[in-house]
C-alpha cells in the first residue's frame, strides 16, 4: 500500500464516488417483504390466489373504511369516500382487481365498517411500495366522520419501514458522537480517533450503493442495510481500532520508521484482523441456509459491508497511517505521547488472574451461568401487530378490523382446492372449532379448476392456537386443498425456522473452530474459544428472555412486551454474536500467539495478551456496546431486540470471556494449550503472527 499509495488512493476515490452515487437511493430501493418460507404451502397459496383471483393474496392491501359517527359507511360522505378509494386503486397498475364491501364479509353487520380489498398485481416487494404510495392519499380522503386507515400485510411492511428509518437516523445521531467521545479516551488523540469513523462510513457508503445496485438483480430486503448499518460499523471500528494501536505503538514506542511500523502493522494485527474477518464472514454465510429471500438478503447485506469495510481496514487505512505517520497524534490528549504499545494497567491485570486463576474464573463462570439459565424458557414466535406504533395506519385499521369483524379478521386464512373438493373442504372448515366462519367457495377469476375460499379463525393472529388450527385443517382438508394467509406465512416461516436453527448452529459452530484451529494451530485453545463463545451467546439470549419475553425494563425501553422473542432472533442473531465473540477471541489468542512464538512460556502468552490486546478490545467492547445500546433506545421492538441483545452479549463476551475467563483457561491449560499433534500440523498452514 505504502509502495502503491496513489494507485490505491484513485482506486478507493472511485469506488466511493461511483457506488456512493447510488446510497441515497437505498432506502427507496430496497424492501420490507419477503418474510416467508420458500417452498412452503402458505406461499403456494399465495401464487394460486394472484394468480387466478384477481390477486386476493394475503400480499393484497386492505382499505379500511369507518364511520366514526355511527352511521352507514357505504351512504352519504362514506359512499363517495368509498368511490373515490376505488378510483385511486385502480388507477395503480400494481393493483389488480378491487373488491367493493361485500355484506357478511368485508362490511360490518352494524354497517360502520367496510373494508375494499385492492388485489396484489405485482410481487411482494412491489406491494410494498405500492403500500408506501397510496397510504398516505388513502388517509386523506379522510373527512368529517368518516376515517380511512389502509391495513394487511403489505402496510404493515411499509408502515414498519418508515418507523425503521425514523429510529435509525436518530440512533446515528446518538450513537457517532458517542463512538467518538470514546475512540477520544481510548486514543488519546482527535485525528486517531477520527480514522476509525472515517474508514467505516467508507466502506458503509460502498456497501449501500452495492445493495442498491444487487436490488436490480435480486429482491434486496432493507432490513440488509439497516442491520449492516449498525453491524458493520461496529467492526469497522473494531478492526481499525485494533490496526491503529498497534501502528502508534510500532512509531512511539519502538521508534521504527513509517515503513517498516506499517509493515509490522499488518504482519501482526492486519493478519488478525483478516482472519477475524473470515470468522465473520463465515458465521454469517451460514445464515444462507435458511431458504426465506429476507434472512438471505440480510446475511448477504451485512456480509457485503463486512468485505467492504474489510477491504478499507486493510488497503485505505494502512495508507492513511502511513501518509499521516505522526500527525495521527495531532489534536492529542496530554497522555497520549506515553502510549505504549503495552498497558500497564492490563498487564498487572493479567499477572493478578495468573495468581488467581480459579476464584476469578469461577465468579466469571457463575455469572454467565446465572445469566444463561432462563434461555431454556425462551419462547419464539413471529413478530406481531404490537411492532409497529399505535398510531400506524396498519394497525390502526388492524384493531378496527378486529372491532368489527371479530379476534381473527385479520388473520383470515386462504384455502385454494380444485372444485370437486370445495363441498368437502366447506363441511371442514364449519366444523373446525378453530374456525369462526368461511366464505362459501369463489370459482376462479380465469376460469380455471380452483375456488378460493376465505375463513376467519376465532383467535388474533398472533395467537398460539392459531398454529393448531392450522395444522388440523391441513391435516383433514382435501389432498388438493392449500392453506395460506398472511399469518399462515408467518407459522410457516416459523417452522422453517425452527427446523433450520440446529443446522445454521452447527455449522457456524464446527467452521469457527476450525477456522482458530488453522489460525492458531493449537486444537485446545481452539475448541475452549469456540466453547466460550457459546456460553457469552446462551447469556445474551438469556437476558433476552427476561427483557422481552417477561417485560422487564419495558417501560423504560419503550415497547410493549409480545410475550415472545421474535422467532428469527435465535438464528440470526446467533450468527451475528458468535461472529462478534470470535472477533474478540482472535484479537486475543493471535496476541497470545505472538508471545508464545517468541518465548514458548505460557505465562508470557497470557500476561502479554493482555497487556498488548487488553486496552484494544476493552475500547472496541465499550464502542460496540455504546454503538448496539443507542439502538435500543428508539424506534420498532426488532431493532430494540438487536441492540439489546448484541449489546448485551458484547458487554458479557469482551469484560467477562475475554479479559477474564479466556485468559483463565490459557493459565490454567498451560503449554497444553498451544500443543498440536505432529501429523495435524504436517496439515495445517503455518501460520504465525510473531514479527521478525
Amino acid at each position: 500500500m505504502a509502495e502503491h499509495a496513489r494507485g490505491t488512493m484513485l482506486v478507493w476515490l472511485l469506488v466511493v464516488v461511483a457506488l456512493g452515487a447510488f446510497a441515497p437511493r437505498v432506502e427507496a430501493e430496497l424492501s420490507g417483504a419477503g418474510w416467508q418460507a420458500d417452498g412452503s404451502e402458505s406461499v403456494a397459496a399465495r401464487d394460486l390466489a394472484q394468480q387466478h383471483f384477481g390477486g386476493n393474496a394475503s400480499s393484497a392491501i386492505q382499505v379500511v373504511v369507518h364511520a366514526t359517527d355511527g352511521q352507514p359507511v357505504t351512504q352519504g360522505a362514506g359512499k363517495q369516500v368509498l368511490a373515490e378509494a376505488t378510483r385511486m386503486l385502480e388507477a395503480d397498475s400494481r393493483i389488480a382487481e378491487v373488491v367493493q364491501p361485500q355484506p357478511g364479509a368485508t362490511l360490518s353487520r352494524d354497517g360502520s365498517t367496510a373494508i375494499l380489498l385492492a388485489g396484489a398485481g405485482a410481487d411482494t416487494n412491489e406491494m410494498v411500495r405500492a403500500a408506501t404510495d397510496l397510504k398516505g392519499p388513502l388517509e386523506d380522503l379522510s373527512a368529517r366522520g368518516i376515517q380511512v386507515n389502509p391495513t394487511g400485510a403489505s402496510l404493515l411492511w411499509s408502515d414498519f419501514n418508515e418507523a425503521n428509518l425514523s429510529a435509525m437516523l436518530k440512533s446515528e445521531m446518538f450513537s457517532w458522537p458517542v463512538t467518538l467521545a470514546i475512540l477520544v479516551l481510548a486514543f488519546g488523540a482527535l485525528v486517531a480517533a477520527g480514522l476509525p469513523l472515517l474508514l467505516t462510513l467508507s466502506g458503509l457508503v460502498a456497501s449501500a450503493g452495492s445493495l442498491v445496485l444487487i436490488n436490480h438483480l435480486v429482491p434486496v430486503s432493507i432490513w440488509a442495510m439497516n442491520f449492516a448499518m449498525m453491524f458493520a460499523l461496529a467492526l469497522g471500528i473494531d478492526y481499525a481500532l485494533f490496526l491503529v494501536v498497534r501502528f502508534r505503538a510500532a512509531r512511539m514506542g519502538d521508534h521504527d520508521s513509517p515503513r517498516q511500523a506499517i509493515a509490522e502493522t499488518m504482519d501482526t494485527a492486519g493478519k488478525a484482523v483478516l482472519l477475524s474477518g473470515a470468522t465473520v464472514l463465515i458465521s454469517l454465510s451460514a445464515v444462507m441456509l435458511v431458504p426465506s429471500p429476507s434472512f438471505r438478503s440480510m446475511a448477504g447485506g451485512i456480509m457485503l459491508s463486512v468485505v467492504f469495510v474489510l477491504a478499507a481496514t486493510l488497503t485505505l487505512l494502512p495508507l492513511v497511517l502511513f501518509r499521516l505517520d505522526e500527525r495521527i497524534n495531532k489534536l492529542s490528549l496530554p497522555w497520549v505521547h506515553t502510549g505504549e504499545h503495552a498497558s500497564p494497567k492490563f498487564k498487572a491485570w493479567g499477572e493478578r488472574l495468573w495468581r488467581r486463576p480459579v476464584a476469578f474464573g469461577l465468579a466469571s463462570l457463575v455469572v454467565l451461568l446465572a445469566l444463561a439459565a432462563p434461555v431454556l424458557g425462551l419462547k419464539t414466535a413471529m413478530p406481531s401487530i404490537k411492532v409497529l406504533p399505535e398510531d400506524a395506519s396498519a394497525r390502526v385499521g388492524y384493531d378496527l378490523v378486529q372491532q368489527g369483524f371479530g379476534d381473527g379478521a385479520p388473520g383470515t386464512l386462504t384455502i385454494v382446492t380444485d372444485k370437486a373438493d370445495a363441498a368437502a373442504a366447506s363441511e371442514v372448515l364449519s366444523g373446525d372449532p378453530g374456525v369462526a366462519g368461511a366464505l362459501p367457495p369463489a370459482p376462479a377469476a380465469d376460469g380455471t379448476d380452483h375456488v378460493l375460499i376465505q375463513a376467519v379463525p376465532t383467535v388474533d393472529p398472533s395467537d398460539p392456537t392459531l398454529g393448531d388450527t392450522v395444522d388440523r385443517l391441513r391435516a383433514d382438508l382435501p389432498p388438493s386443498a392449500v392453506v395460506g394467509g398472511a399469518a399462515v406465512e408467518n407459522l410457516d416461516l416459523k417452522s422453517q425456522l425452527d427446523a433450520s436453527t440446529p443446522l445454521v448452529i452447527g455449522v457456524i459452530l464446527t467452521l469457527g473452530f476450525l477456522l482458530l484451529l488453522v489460525a492458531l494451530r493449537a486444537p485446545l485453545i481452539a475448541l475452549l474459544g469456540t466453547l466460550a463463545s457459546l456460553l457469552s451467546t446462551a447469556a445474551a439470549f438469556g437476558v433476552a428472555r427476561l427483557v422481552f419475553q417477561e417485560g422487564w425494563g419495558a417501560g423504560f425501553l419503550g415497547f410493549e412486551s409480545q410475550g415472545f422473542l421474535d422467532a428469527w432472533a435465535p438464528v440470526f442473531f446467533f450468527a451475528m454474536i458468535f461472529a462478534i465473540a470470535m472477533d474478540y477471541t482472535v484479537f486475543l489468542l493471535a496476541s497470545a500467539k505472538e508471545h508464545y512464538e517468541h518465548t514458548g512460556d505460557p505465562r508470557d502468552a497470557m500476561v502479554g495478551s493482555l497487556a498488548h490486546s487488553g486496552r484494544v478490545i476493552f475500547a472496541a467492547g465499550a464502542v460496540m456496546v455504546a454503538v448496539f445500546f443507542t439502538f435500543a433506545l428508539s424506534g420498532p421492538l426488532p431493532p430494540k431486540e438487536m441492540g439489546i441483545v448484541l449489546g448485551t452479549a458484547v458487554l458479557l463476551d469482551a469484560f467477562l470471556v475475554r479479559l477474564i475467563l479466556l485468559p483463565v483457561l490459557l493459565r490454567l491449560t498451560g503449554k497444553a494449550a498451544w500443543w498440536v499433534p505432529g501429523w495435524l500440523a504436517r496439515l495445517l498452514p503455518d501460520i504465525r503472527f510473531s514479527h521478525s
